[in-house]
């Protein structure tokens, strides 16, 4: 029940300077330090500016001085040519928003194209099929705008190095557009489905202040290359628009529009991704795990990392997505085929937490030598996962699933589902590798939190599309050796979630803008 002004009191006292000498204080980070169940504490970085003439403590373990690298958007902002309005992103998830709200920032007026539809539309799509409706191909869980991230657990965290303040500056960014301002410090931030709907659409606002134009149900169907270079991009089957630059940031899922570039010649190689299914336990259970029993109601919903090396498959498995007090949600983008992933809003509330179970599956494992044949490995157990369900989300017990039956009642552990599901047999809809790692790997997890292997946790599946299954080549310079097209993003095999694709949209945009600055 501390407040900022006992921590700031705290971190002044530690650095033996008075609080009248700060000229300003802001915490950078906030963890729980669990290690000790009975004495759970915060633990917190926390920045003071002062004066320069400020004496420092040095050469202490708790007080380093501190030179903070901050963004900056590279270029001037300068109409450069006539045909900056010619400047096309196609995909208005993570990658594409960003891509785009730079260039509109440097004056180049991009036109955003996304097949499905505004995120406020697209939310009333995605909850009439959960409900019972069917399925819109172009506008669900995959498609829309705001990405696959937009009904997730709306994780911002990543592993990516940043030593340019890129990071940073994505962080900052939503919260400008309306999230929480605890996620430039929490260690890990999550923004939530529910908040991430209005942060999207504020920054699609300003994006079009700026001079932008979105264009929503608009597919890409079709490139027009020229001497090597893209010059045109078709609409819908129905019309040709004049390019200048194509930033390419489609998503994970864009199964049709990976064809159609495989088709062009796009340069492509199918790479390694992870199938599995989501577990689902009590989140009280996995609260009393990390904090233990009798744990305070002020701390934050727990969550965890799993990882374990199968020694019958030689394979590992690991947690992906953790999403506390989470639902699993019903992910499918195409008619006939099935898949699941993980959700949370901000408050965290559900009473279940879920996660992923996942195992690295490659090339090796892929039924032909095609760039494409990871997708076709999605596919396959896509369509079997909606065959064993009959279209609704296929559940069962991992008491059952150690017997290879399908179970037929529900213990302690009651589903938070967001779409339909009915009991089946998973075996029957993973690959016979990916079953015995998970047998092993979830008895290995029980050795590591109580209950994680009982009898009557519940299984769904499947889940396929953790990421992209190809990576479209690009040189240095983020440019396929199509001049004028820039693979990036999640689709394009270059990221792994929320941060990393807007991570890489930067780049890209940063890319184009030098690129242009050069020939101008």
């Amino acid at each position: 029940a501390h407040t900022k002004e006992e921590i700031f009191q705290k971190a002044c006292a530690l650095a033996q300077i008075p609080m009248k000498k700060v000229q300003s204080m802001q915490i950078m980070k906030q963890s729980v330090d669990a290690r000790k169940k009975d004495a759970l504490s915060y633990t917190y970085t926390v920045q003071l500016v002062v004066d320069e003439h400020q004496k420092i403590r040095k050469n202490h373990a708790h007080v380093q001085e501190l030179k903070p690298v901050v963004y900056q958007i590279p270029g001037r902002k300068e109409l450069l040519s006539e045909k900056r309005e010619q400047m096309a992103v196609i995909g208005a998830g993570p990658a594409g928003l960003f891509a785009a709200y730079l260039l509109a920032q440097r004056g180049y007026c991009p036109h955003i194209y996304e097949r499905g539809r505004a995120v406020e539309e697209r939310q009333q799509d995605v909850e009439d099929f959960w409900n019972g409706g069917a399925l819109d191909p172009e506008s669900n869980v995959q498609f829309g705008e705001g990405g696959a991230g937009t009904f997730s657990d709306g994780k911002l965290n990543t592993l990516v190095k940043d030593k340019f303040g890129r990071s940073r500056y994505v962080l900052e960014t939503f919260v400008k557009f309306g999230a929480p301002e605890d996620i430039l410090y929490v260690a890990k931030p999550h923004v939530g489905t529910d908040v991430l709907r209005d942060v999207i659409s504020r920054m699609r606002q300003e994006i079009i202040r700026l001079g932008g134009t979105f264009h929503f149900s608009t597919k890409v169907t079709d490139l027009h290359i020229e001497d090597g270079r893209i010059s045109k991009i078709e609409l819908n089957h129905k019309e040709w628009k004049d390019v200048s630059g194509v930033i390419l940031a489609i998503g994970h899922s864009a199964r049709d529009t990976f064809e159609m570039l495989y088709e062009r010649k796009v340069p492509m190689m199918a790479k390694s991704f992870a199938v599995g299914m989501r577990v689902e336990h009590p989140q009280d259970m996995i609260n009393e795990s990390q904090y233990g029993e009798g744990y305070p109601e002020e701390v934050p919903t727990a969550s965890y990392k799993l990882t374990h090396q199968c020694k019958g498959t030689g394979r590992g498995i690991y947690s992906f997505c953790m999403c506390p007090g989470g639902y699993v949600v019903n992910s499918s983008s195409e008619k006939g085929r099935l898949c699941v992933n993980g959700m949370s809003y901000h408050d965290r509330a559900g009473h279940n937490s879920n996660t992923a179970l996942i195992t690295t599956v490659t090339p090796d494992d892929f039924p032909s030598d095609s760039p494409l044949a990871g997708l076709e490995f999605q596919r396959k157990y896509e369509e079997l996962a909606y065959k064993i369900g009959n279209g609704k989300i296929p559940v069962q017990l991992f008491g059952d699933f150690l017997k290879n039956q399908m179970s037929t009642k529900l213990g302690n552990v009651t589903p938070s589902i967001k779409g339909e599901w009915q009991f089946a047999n998973l075996h029957e809809c993973l690959p016979d590798y990916v079953c015995a790692s998970l047998e092993e790997g979830m008895r290995a997890f029980g050795h590591k939190i109580k209950g994680y292997d009982a009898e009557d946790t519940v299984f769904s599946g499947v889940e396929t599309r953790t990421s992209s299954p190809l990576r479209m080549e690009r040189n240095k310079q983020f440019e396929s050796n199509i001049q004028g097209l820039f693979p990036c993003g999640e689709g394009a095999g270059y990221a792994g979630g929320i941060t990393s694709a807007a991570m890489d949209g930067i780049k890209t945009a940063e890319a184009i803008a030098e690129k242009i600055l050069t020939q101008n």
